[in-house]
């Protein structure tokens, strides 16, 4: 298994350490839920080195991205970001990713640890006959998460300036003589922000976030609390929620992919949506039970109508909740039930979000 450029760090603070996509990762410090309220009510710092970057660069980078990504990279500035999907032939998800445009004709694509190298492999297959070069720096960048609502109060104090960075966007500075990146395109629903670096800078940042980070009441926090903190949102994880076989309409994925393009997979898509009956949902439980992913989800008969992809107990909430799909029309409100050591639990479809940050 790989290490991120933290994994001392981590032993030294005792982590409970996990293999995740490849990597050995800290799943938990003090406790996932003690992790997740820190987040909610103060700020909580995350390895996520483990996730992959890619550069795009040339002058035809551009469409060579509007080709393999389901979102309008054209509506892209410099300096900010956007989210998006890789489509395969059949309209299935490769992949989600971030993309950030660096200058006019360069990018940098971050990617799932886990897809790093099926992404690498499949942008390479479609980029033969467009004029840009792409370069794989993922084993060099190390990435910082630091989240929850006294996030901007510690990274100001990191930085010495009060770092104004709208929602998908980012700038650029020099730390210790290195070349930072700061982003705002957080994963947990709190106000966050990211920090890319050269691996080397990543250890002495992570020391200064939790030094100086001490009157904030910062923790390091682990996958287990990104996880609860993810699911309150009713974002996906690739691998559970969605995969090569779904397609963007299925995973409710439709407002990051744009139709009025020619892009790899598209007329799947159409297909889809006139003929996929498989939706996905977010719930959350009426009756005591947790769910899981594998779980599966029936009717009121107690008929099969689909499966549970990510469940977990909400720290927030104090409750079960979970993202699933079923295989037919449904509306926000109705009761469906999961099939928990064989006995019918009733849960509640819901509309997003389940956290109100």
């Amino acid at each position: 298994m790989k290490k991120t450029p933290l994994y001392n760090e981590h032993i030294n603070l005792n982590a409970k350490m996990v293999d995740f996509g490849g990597y050995i990762m800290p799943i938990q410090y003090k406790g996932i839920s003690i992790e997740h309220n820190c987040v909610r009510n103060d700020v909580g710092i995350f390895d996520v080195s483990h996730m992959g970057e890619f550069i795009v660069e040339g002058k035809e980078s551009l469409i060579f991205l509007e080709n393999i990504c389901s979102n309008d990279i054209g509506k892209i500035n410099v300096g900010n970001a956007q989210y998006n999907c890789f489509t395969n032939h059949n309209g299935g998800i490769v992949d989600d990713l971030i993309v950030y445009r660096l200058n006019d004709n360069k990018y940098m694509l971050v990617v799932n640890a886990a897809n790093i190298n099926k992404d690498w492999d499949w942008i390479k297959e479609n980029h033969k006959n467009y004029n840009c070069i792409l370069k794989n720096i993922s084993d060099d960048t190390g990435l910082i998460s630091v989240q929850g609502p006294k996030s901007l109060d510690l990274i100001s104090k990191i930085f010495n300036e009060r770092i104004g960075i709208k929602k998908f966007s980012f700038k650029n500075i020099i730390f210790d003589n290195m070349d930072l990146i700061i982003s705002n395109t957080g994963y947990t629903g709190s106000l966050g922000f990211e920090l890319y670096a050269e691996n080397e800078l990543i250890p002495i940042l992570w020391k200064k976030l939790l030094d100086i980070g001490c009157e904030f009441n910062v923790n390091p926090i682990g996958l287990g609390a990104r996880d609860t903190l993810r699911m309150e949102m009713g974002y996906c994880l690739y691998g559970n929620d969605i995969d090569d076989t779904t397609t963007p309409f299925e995973a409710n994925l439709m407002w990051i992919t744009n139709l009025d393009k020619d892009f790899i997979g598209k007329e799947k898509i159409l297909n889809s949506i006139k003929n996929s009956s498989k939706k996905m949902i977010n719930f959350k439980m009426i009756d005591k039970g947790i769910p899981r992913s594998g779980y599966e989800i029936i009717d009121d008969e107690g008929n099969n109508i689909g499966k549970v992809t990510s469940g977990t107990f909400s720290p927030t909430n104090r409750t079960g909740i979970g993202i699933g799909y079923i295989n037919n029309e449904y509306k926000i409100g109705e009761n469906i039930f999961i099939l928990i050591r064989n006995k019918s639990v009733k849960a509640e479809i819901i509309k997003l979000p389940i956290f109100n940050g």
